[in-house]
């Protein structure tokens, strides 16, 4: 059985059975909070239970180490339409320690690609229609860096409204642990 077919069977019993009914809320989060995390698989169900979230209480958005890699990207549209249609109040960033986008290299990837098919040519077009890969694949060297500058982007917004804060978090991918690196209460 394949990975598709195993999520649509299952599906069918949860459907049938309406599990589905625990898991009913409104659109608008009760906590009127977005998280930005990263897409970690160990952070799946360890951050909203380190931040004593459930369901119907945020927001999530999930991208590779939670960076906000340009101010006008799909991630900086999601959390304006939080903001704006969904009653999004405040913001956290929420990095962690050992993450894959941590030290990644260009270059590597680069080969992993093409490893899998992608051709020379193709990559090529692409550099040459202005696709900087250094750029569009970076990662970072220091994950309370990375945080600041993805809060920093957010924050600097010119459509975000001055009165939404933006926070800054870590977490420990093996403890929950949690540590501060910017309080956006107190955000210049």
């Amino acid at each position: 059985m394949t990975i598709l077919q195993d999520i649509l069977s299952y599906n069918e019993e949860f459907v049938a059975n309406k599990e589905y009914e625990a898991y009913q809320r409104g659109k608008v989060p009760n906590k009127r909070l977005l998280i930005l995390a990263c897409m970690d698989t160990r952070l799946v169900e360890l951050l909203p239970k380190a931040m004593n979230v459930r369901n119907g209480d945020v927001k999530i958005l999930k991208t590779a180490g939670a960076l906000v890699s340009h101010p006008f990207g799909s991630i900086m549209r999601s959390i304006l339409v939080g903001v704006y249609e969904l009653g999004i109040d405040e913001i956290c960033v929420v990095g962690h320690h050992d993450c894959g986008m941590a030290g990644i290299q260009v270059d590597k990837t680069l080969q992993k690609m093409k490893d899998r098919g992608i051709t020379e040519e193709k990559l090529d077009t692409l550099q040459y229609s202005g696709i900087d890969f250094e750029e569009f694949l970076k990662g970072f060297d220091d994950v309370e860096e990375s945080v600041k500058h993805s809060v920093s982007t957010v924050n600097n917004h010119p459509l975000l409204p001055t009165d939404v804060p933006v926070h800054g978090l870590v977490i420990n991918p093996d403890t929950g642990k949690l540590d501060l690196v910017v309080d956006g209460y107190k955000a210049e």
